[in-house]
């Protein structure tokens, strides 16, 4: 499956993705250090975070010969403006719902 940057919300539904993604809110961790936080296997691991990379999430650099994965504030600044637009609209709807009430 090919992933593109609006399928934010549906690799994030992958709960060992959404695991990654709490280590690495934490800070940056390498494919060895988020593989010994979780209940996968790194060959797992490594395919997780390149859907995640994919997406925008994360991003990568190398250190000698490991790769150190941290969290894209970008990537994680769309999804959370995305989530506020889905919320103030909520509450707009909402609001106008009780309004309707109180005129009825």
């Amino acid at each position: 499956m090919t992933y593109k940057p609006d399928d934010a919300w549906t690799a994030l539904a992958d709960r060992t993705r959404r695991a990654i993604v709490m280590e690495l809110a934490e800070g940056e961790r390498t494919v060895g250090e988020l593989t010994a936080a979780l209940p996968v296997s790194q060959p797992a691991v490594s395919q997780h975070l390149k859907v995640l990379k994919e997406i925008g999430m994360v991003t990568d650099r190398a250190e000698g010969t490991r790769r150190c994965y941290r969290l894209n504030q970008h990537g994680v600044a769309a999804l959370r403006d995305q989530l506020d637009t889905f919320w103030r609209r909520a509450l707009e709807n909402l609001e106008q719902h009780i309004d309707q009430e109180d005129q009825q």
